[in-house]
């Protein structure tokens, strides 16, 4: 019986840091699933700047969103922002709904590739996570329970290599590190970027779906 051999990734480098070369970005709907607690759909899709900018714009520039994101402005430059972002095969820029109705906004990128990289010791396939959510009637943890379990697991499913998703919120931003933890992720440390304190957070694949029931 002849053993069969894994092909190894392609491989590339860029801006100096060799990775696995990444699968083209989705596009539409990339995730759905209908929560019971919630007695809500669930969805992800893909952003579309054209159909998504202004709401984009109205959500950078809430107070609340502002203070932890600093990214308020003009449509112009949030429209600059997102096309960069679209120009970057690291990171994938996704729409959260309920219902099929818009309520966040999420930034899932390459570990190997990003800023967080030197930082912990990554590997190859490592996601992780910026969030961002608009809509005020959708805060709260029991919309973070259901939503932060759905980015979660799209990305363990996107690709069966990622073993852990990795988040580097504000290290003073307790109420979101909090929702993590209930969710499962860990504090493993805290580390200083050029632009803020924060705290790394992850969750591996094991610990995800250990005894986990998505309903």
């Amino acid at each position: 019986m002849t053993a069969i051999t894994p092909t190894p990734p392609a491989m590339t480098i860029t801006a100096g840091t060799r990775h696995p070369l990444r699968a083209p970005k989705p596009q539409g709907e990339v995730y759905r699933r209908f929560d019971a607690q919630l007695g809500a759909w669930i969805s992800l899709r893909a952003l579309d700047i054209e159909i998504d900018l202004e709401r984009f714009s109205r959500w950078q520039n809430t107070p609340r969103v502002m203070d932890f994101w600093e990214e308020g402005g003009t449509l112009e430059k949030h429209r600059q922002y997102l096309e960069k972002l679209a120009a970057d095969p690291h990171t994938l820029t996704l729409i959260g709904c309920f219902d099929d109705q818009p309520f966040a906004y999420f930034e899932a990128y390459w570990a190997r590739e990003d800023r967080i990289a030197p930082f912990y010791d990554v590997d190859d396939y490592d996601r992780g996570i910026h969030m961002l959510v608009g809509e005020q009637a959708h805060r709260g943890p029991h919309k973070v329970a259901s939503w932060l379990a759905a980015l979660t697991h799209y990305l363990f499913l996107d690709d069966p290599r990622t073993q852990r998703v990795v988040a580097e919120p504000r290290a003073d931003n307790a109420k979101m590190i909090g929702y993590m933890q209930s969710q499962g992720y860990h504090r493993l440390k805290e580390f200083d970027f050029p632009h803020k304190r924060a705290a790394l957070m992850m969750q591996s694949r094991e610990q995800f779906f250990a005894g986990r029931e998505l309903v």
